[in-house]
């Protein structure tokens, strides 16, 4: 909907682009009104946040949810009971074929991220390292190397990285080879 001046009359437009013949008002023929709308939202915690008082200026930490048109801050583990949604935790798991030098792979991992650290051979059951405390990156075989995370936003964009790391440093020992 929208306002045209044609030749000097002010028309309201309201073509809605369907089969039906477009409507025309006149400006006269319009009413004019205002809308007046409170700004402040209220939301009500439930549940294990609602058990204690929050003190003024106390941050409560919470999942936003709204339904209807009321607004509730509830806690992850409440988020079930009270809505359809449901969380879950994913690992994931990439195997990779690398048939280079398991040393070389972690010096050049060393040199692109900041945190690459050795893990202990009797927790990852061979040689292994933990990229940024998030991805862990074993040695499967002389051929495959294998990364490990937990599903969320930052670790999946480092494990994103990594394999296109590792898949560079293939291309670049294949080209000297």
């Amino acid at each position: 909907m929208f306002m045209a001046d044609i030749a000097g009359v002010q028309v309201l437009y309201t073509g809605d682009y369907s089969r039906k013949e477009d409507c025309h008002l006149c400006a006269t023929e319009i009413l004019q009104f205002s809308l007046y709308f409170n700004s402040e939202k209220m939301a009500k915690t439930i549940r294990r946040l609602a058990e204690k008082t929050p003190e003024v200026g106390e941050t409560v930490s919470g999942f936003l949810v709204k339904k209807a048109c009321t607004y509730q801050i509830m806690a992850l583990d409440d988020l079930h009971v009270f809505s359809q949604l449901s969380t879950e935790n994913i690992s994931q798991r990439i195997t990779i074929a690398y048939s280079g030098a398991f040393g070389v792979l972690k010096h050049r991992l060393k040199q692109i991220f900041e945190s690459v650290e050795s893990l202990p051979d009797e927790e990852s059951e061979g040689p292994a390292f933990r990229v940024h405390e998030r991805l862990t990156v074993k040695y499967e075989s002389e051929k495959h190397i294998s990364l490990h995370w937990r599903s969320d936003p930052i670790s999946d964009m480092v494990s994103d990285s990594v394999i296109i790391s590792i898949l560079l440093i293939l291309i670049l020992i294949t080209s000297y080879c």
